[in-house]
């Protein structure tokens, strides 16, 4: 199995070298390189070229959402991770927006090692805390959507099923607001799914966050 590189960045000493001891206790990753800072983050990408950037946000000089702005201008292809204390819903929509690949919090570092993994394998990934807020951050985005659906092959019928998905209403509630039957919502979302290679409803939330 080729060993990953990952570069690691967080403006507090102690947590990058307990975040170190966790990944490197894990087959198949190698830390090569830490920063504390957003500006520690750009250098660092450019001169050692990680396999995957585990990132805080809230740092001092550059913060990470700057720097992981920066780095995706360049390297479309960046495997960007966030892990931070913070939930703040505009850190959250701003990540998701910029194409990074997760948002962590360190209370949930237990499941770093398989995140990093899923990341790796060009996976979404997102902790329980930031997955209950998607609901709320759709429904509250919806007055302003500017999403063009035409652009992945998506019928307007597909759009409003997919917006209601992301507010979090089941399949039930919305064949009562669509007017359908339960079996063909599945089915809407069976080919929803298909037509934008998405594994479930919770990719689809952040899929629909992050292209509106």
């Amino acid at each position: 199995m080729d060993t990953k590189k990952i570069l690691l960045i967080d403006d507090d000493e102690l947590i990058t070298m307990s975040l170190k001891m966790i990944i490197e206790a894990e087959d198949g990753f190698q830390v090569i390189g830490a920063g504390q800072n957003g500006a520690d983050a750009v250098s660092l990408y450019e001169e050692l070229k990680p396999d995957l950037l585990l990132m805080d946000i809230r740092m001092p000089d550059m913060n990470g959402l700057e720097a992981a702005e920066t780095i995706l201008s360049k390297h479309k292809d960046a495997v960007i991770l966030f892990l931070t204390t913070f939930s703040d819903d505009e850190y959250i929509v701003k990540a998701l927006k910029l194409g990074v690949k997760g948002y962590l919090l360190k209370q949930d570092y237990k499941s770093l090692p398989a995140s990093l993994h899923a990341a790796i394998n060009n996976q979404s990934v997102f902790g329980g805390a930031i997955v209950d807020k998607l609901p709320e951050l759709m429904s509250t985005s919806r007055k302003t959507d500017k999403f063009d659906y035409s652009n992945f092959d998506i019928t307007e019928k597909e759009y409003e099923v997919i917006q209601l998905v992301s507010e979090g209403f089941s399949n039930k509630e919305i064949s009562q607001k669509l007017f359908l039957s339960e079996g063909t919502i599945r089915n809407y979302l069976s080919t929803i799914l298909e037509k934008l290679n998405l594994r479930d409803r919770t990719q689809l939330a952040i899929f629909y966050l992050k292209n509106r």
